[in-house]
């Protein structure tokens, strides 16, 4: 039988848990086709699953919420072999195995597929972070015509960088923040260092406070973020780069009257096609330029965990096989 190469997360732990082992291309099944994977984006999310803060996650695994690929084997006519596609969530490298391998055997409606003439380490670069930028700015009601202040929390993650390219193509004025000021050449616009303690030059920037905070640190900002946001202005959390719960969170003691609280969970767009193509369109016009920060390959996979378990990435990192 025909194997492959993947890094498979032997075990709860640090980064050397993930190993390169030569084991069998998954056998194609009824509603599931496999893809020869071309690229994988990294995401946080992986990194704590790894950890085992992922209860329901058995190990071992092969991590890997996303990837990009051409269909090798098909169950679905709509997906012909040699089909170009990618994929994100649907409980990818939890569930079942991901995108760090050389091959993945994935369920027909995760499968999204796409033309496109980009290098395979941008495709990578785009489904899981665009469509979560993408769909997040939707849920803050921030579209085409839209008008007004942005500030995004988290702005040196790939989700933050994408989602202030989105909202400055609307026309938006974005400010953006991030704990080093070593990565504020990132950022375009208002930049902001978040240091722990008050926005220092936020009130001087927008007295007011921002029309929409979208909230990519999480637990630990999600609640100032409410106290920043101009009265009856919205926040999006849409990341957990700070851990995933509000510890005694009282909502009407913390939320103030008339400012709404929202979130987007990528899930949602998963299988979201038209989306994903149309993001796709944007990059090769040149609208939006994906921030991809470094290239890895599978064999090193430990030392990109390891990159951005450090928080040193300042846009996205990428895996290819």
């Amino acid at each position: 039988m025909k194997t492959m190469r993947a890094a498979v997360c032997a075990r709860p732990g640090g980064p050397e848990v993930l190993q390169i082992r030569e084991v069998l291309v998954p056998a194609v099944r009824p509603g599931w086709s496999l893809v020869q994977v071309t690229g994988a984006g990294l995401n946080r999310s992986e990194l704590r699953t790894r950890q085992g803060h992922s209860p329901d996650v058995r190990f071992p695994r092969v991590l890997g919420i996303e990837c990009t690929g051409v269909v090798a084997a098909s169950t679905d006519p709509r997906l012909p072999e040699g089909t170009t596609v990618a994929a994100v969530m649907g409980e990818m490298g939890r569930a079942f195995d991901g995108g760090y391998a050389e091959y993945a055997l994935l369920p027909n409606a995760l499968l999204m597929p796409v033309t496109t003439t980009l290098p395979r380490e941008t495709l990578a670069a785009l489904p899981e972070t665009y469509l979560t930028a993408q769909g997040a700015l939707d849920a803050l009601g921030i579209g085409p015509g839209s008008t007004g202040r942005l500030l995004i929390r988290g702005g040196t993650s790939s989700v933050g960088l994408a989602a202030a390219a989105i909202a400055a193509g609307h026309g938006l004025e974005v400010a953006a923040t991030t704990r080093r000021p070593a990565k504020a050449g990132a950022l375009t616009g208002h930049v902001l260092i978040d240091d722990g303690g008050p926005l220092t030059g936020l009130p001087q920037l927008w007295p007011e406070g921002p029309d929409w905070v979208l909230d990519l640190v999480g637990a630990r900002t999600a609640v100032d973020s409410l106290r920043l946001v101009r009265r009856g202005g919205t926040v999006c959390v849409a990341g957990s780069l700070s851990g995933w719960t509000v510890p005694d969170f009282e909502p009407i003691a913390k939320i103030p009257s008339g400012t709404k609280l929202t979130a987007f969970h990528s899930n949602d767009h998963a299988g979201a096609t038209e989306v994903l193509q149309r993001i796709i369109g944007e990059v090769e016009a040149g609208t939006y330029r994906p921030h991809i920060d470094r290239v890895f390959s599978l064999d090193d996979i430990a030392d990109a965990h390891r990159y951005m378990e450090d928080n040193r990435a300042a846009g996205k990192l990428v895996v290819l096989p």
